[in-house]
């Protein structure tokens, strides 16, 4: 694999479906895996096996039903936990093993209660254990960037000679920053012998809104591989950005030279099915794929869209399976936006329908927020039939009353 070469190890399954009111049936999780294979990713984390049956149940349903990407289960470093995963897994056309242990000594102490050479041995065990089930086996040090530098090299470099081929060192809290991140791995790679056998790997949190960041420093410091959700979601503040680290590199490939095997017209429709399945949707300026991100209202925007999109947009929606870019007709919109969603509905209008259509939208939009595309062809109606003298007043036909609840007019969500 060329060394610019991006492994994309998806854990919505796993980390994203963790987080609060984001659990799926297996059903749902079979459903979802199948569309990350149709994105592109390299491995699928499909679950927890030892957490419970339903988990153990739908990592077996992944590996047997969807091809294409690695399927990967969770285990903590204890040998059942090993066990069935790789029970689980045995179905899959290609498996891995991802084990993990606290490194860090507040976690030691305080919940593994362990020393440093217990957290050791046992890291090395599950290693060798998992190995009786695959050769591909992913080790990852829990709150490595908060663990004492030479005892993490230790337990690097000791999983390594145990036959581990993926080290992973998660920002578990998201408490770095970028330039501790690009430092840290800088110095465990230098640091760690045969560091060169194995593939680091970043999974990164977002508590401090840097998960994106954080995995792109360590990609630029040696890391190949990274592990985001769609959508970002996951514990807490949730995980990098899938399609944010992915568009990064498609974007700024002048100081990204990275690729992907991701297709990324299938970003947004793996991020409409993650919203139906969990009902959870997704805020609205989230990058990439939120309902603003290639949304544009303000008038002058607008105006620069129309003359060439490049003004205000750095991708193209169709890039990212977005069918799009949107005019919003409000309040802040300009003339050149109206008469362009005028002449999208089937309308021209004169200049001095427009001057009319135009300040009866803007005032009907200062009531309502947006305007859509039934509540457009009424106003230009009401204009053509002569009743916009007052404009303030105008009331798109067959519209609730203004006192009406967003809900119950379907405004809210652009046009």
């Amino acid at each position: 694999m060329p060394t610019d070469r991006l492994t994309i190890f998806d854990t919505t399954l796993r980390d994203g479906e963790q987080a609060p009111g984001f659990s799926m049936h297996v059903d749902e999780k079979v459903r979802l895996a199948r569309q990350l294979a149709r994105l592109g990713v390299d491995v699928i984390e499909a679950g927890f096996p030892i957490a419970s049956e339903a988990d153990a149940e739908a990592v077996r349903r992944v590996a047997a039903e969807v091809r294409g990407p690695v399927i990967a289960g969770l285990a903590r470093c204890h040998p059942a936990d090993i066990d069935r995963a790789g029970l689980a897994l045995s179905p899959a056309a290609r498996r891995r093993i991802h084990t993990f242990i606290a490194t860090s000594d507040l976690h030691l102490a305080r919940k593994l209660r362990m020393t440093r050479e217990t957290c050791l041995d046992a890291a090395v065990a599950a290693v060798r254990r998992a190995r009786r089930y695959t050769d591909d086996i992913q080790f990852s040090a829990e709150d490595a960037t908060r663990s004492d530098m030479d005892f993490l090299c230790r337990v690097v470099e000791a999983v390594i000679a145990a036959g581990c081929t993926t080290i992973n060192l998660p920002d578990t809290v998201g408490y770095s920053t970028p330039d501790e991140v690009a430092a840290f791995f800088t110095a465990i790679i230098s640091r760690v012998p045969h560091s060169d056998a194995v593939t680091f790997s970043a999974h990164c949190h977002d508590d401090l809104g840097l998960a994106a960041a954080n995995t792109l420093a360590a990609v630029c410091a040696g890391a190949r591989q990274v592990e985001c959700t769609v959508n970002g979601i996951g514990e807490r503040a949730g995980n990098a950005s899938l399609e944010e680290v992915v568009m990064a590199t498609r974007v700024r490939a002048d100081r990204l030279p990275f690729t992907t095997g991701i297709d990324t017209a299938q970003i947004f429709p793996s991020s409409q099915l993650l919203t139906e399945l969990t009902g959870q949707a997704v805020q609205a300026n989230k990058a990439i794929v939120g309902r603003n991100a290639f949304a544009h209202e303000a008038g002058i925007h607008q105006d620069g869209m129309l003359k060439d999109r490049r003004t205000y947009e750095i991708m193209r929606p169709e890039d990212v399976g977005v069918p799009q870019a949107t005019l919003v007709l409000g309040k802040h919109s300009g003339r050149h936006a109206v008469r362009r969603r005028c002449e999208q509905i089937g309308v021209t209008l004169e200049p001095q329908e427009l001057d009319q259509v135009y300040t009866a939208i803007v005032a009907l939009a200062d009531r309502e927020k947006t305007v859509n595309d039934k509540d457009l062809a009424a106003v230009v109606a009401r204009v053509r039939g002569g009743a916009a003298a007052a404009p303030a007043a105008i009331v798109p036909t067959a519209v609730p009353d203004f006192n009406s609840t967003p809900a119950e007019v379907g405004y809210g969500h652009g046009v």
